[in-house]
């Protein structure tokens, strides 16, 4: 399924978030994710579903001073 993925579209072919970050190259589990606006907790990413054209944030953790 096509969705968008920090404004750029992907095709995925995993049915949940924590599938589809693995399938995206985001194994590290350090990322802030919000699908459609709405923050997903790290915990809770296997139980959340993807659809056809969601859209996908995923934050990494900035370093520097």
């Amino acid at each position: 399924m096509k969705i968008i993925v920090n404004a750029k579209p992907h095709e995925v072919s995993a049915s949940d978030l924590q599938s589809a970050l693995r399938e995206l190259g985001f194994a590290c589990s350090s990322v802030a994710t919000a699908l459609n606006g709405t923050f997903v907790a790290r915990g809770q990413r296997a139980e959340v579903q993807l659809a056809e054209g969601d859209s996908l944030e995923v934050l990494a953790p900035m370093q520097g001073g």
